[in-house]
């Protein structure tokens, strides 16, 4: 009975890891696969005069605040605040997945959508949105003006995505100011490769984690039933001596 009570333990732990899990943090994420190395230029304006939150395989996260609005029509969700985040040193044919992470207790809802330089400079509602929020970002954020002149106008090759995130307000309160401003959203923005093209690096511990607790579930499981079967062959033996 001491072996059983340590495998219902087990599990109602393991249940219950799961359920602060998703209790604590909401994930909205895209899979994607990086594109060729492309020669970015560095005279100016530059990809860096937009001042945008970057992510690189050196530096995988960011922990920020988005803007938000409630949507203009129920459910319409493509219309939320824009906000766009720059994937710059990706390995080319590495598959990546951009998550961004935000407490429960803020309700929202996030659309994103990822895109290659030429594709966003093309289109002419994407490079709207993208100005939009680079202006709004310069009011924002002090521009470095210490820039070393010795790189302008060189080019370097890299693997460079865009990421779109618009962002929903996706609640209800009788708070007014609230139903008009919605409070900006405090997220963490997370870009994590593929290992071997299979699961999240960041996720590989917790898989461990999960067939460490699989293997002791089963070697606890494995003993009840030993001894389960001992209890049985020992009482089948006394009733035939009794009989």
């Amino acid at each position: 009975m001491l072996s059983l009570g340590r495998a219902q333990v087990i599990y109602a732990l393991g249940g219950l890891l799961c359920f602060l899990s998703m209790a604590i943090a909401n994930v909205e994420k895209i899979i994607f696969t990086a594109p060729a190395s492309l020669p970015i230029p560095q005279q100016k304006p530059s990809l860096g005069d937009l001042i945008l939150p970057t992510l690189t395989p050196d530096a995988p996260n960011i922990r920020t605040h988005i803007n938000r609005m409630f949507p203009s029509e129920p459910k319409d969700y493509v219309s939320g605040v824009a906000t766009w985040v720059l994937l710059d040193k990706l390995s080319r044919g590495q598959r990546y997945e951009f998550r961004v992470c935000w407490a429960a207790i803020q309700p929202t809802v996030f659309d994103l959508a990822v895109y290659e330089l030429d594709t966003v400079w093309q289109t002419p509602e994407l490079i709207q949105s993208l100005a939009n929020y680079s202006f709004s970002r310069h009011d924002q954020v002090a521009v470095p003006t210490n820039e070393s002149t010795q790189t302008e106008g060189q080019e370097r090759e890299a693997s460079v995505l865009l990421i779109q995130i618009k962002s929903s307000a996706d609640y209800f309160t009788n708070d007014a100011a609230l139903m008009k401003d919605p409070s900006p959203v405090h997220v963490d923005l997370i870009l994590d490769p593929y290992l071997y093209g299979l699961i999240p690096r960041s996720l590989v511990p917790a898989a461990g984690y999960l067939v460490l607790v699989g293997a002791v579930a089963w070697l606890v499981s494995r003993s009840i039933v030993s001894k389960l079967q001992t209890i049985a062959v020992t009482t089948d033996g006394v009733n035939k001596k009794q009989n």
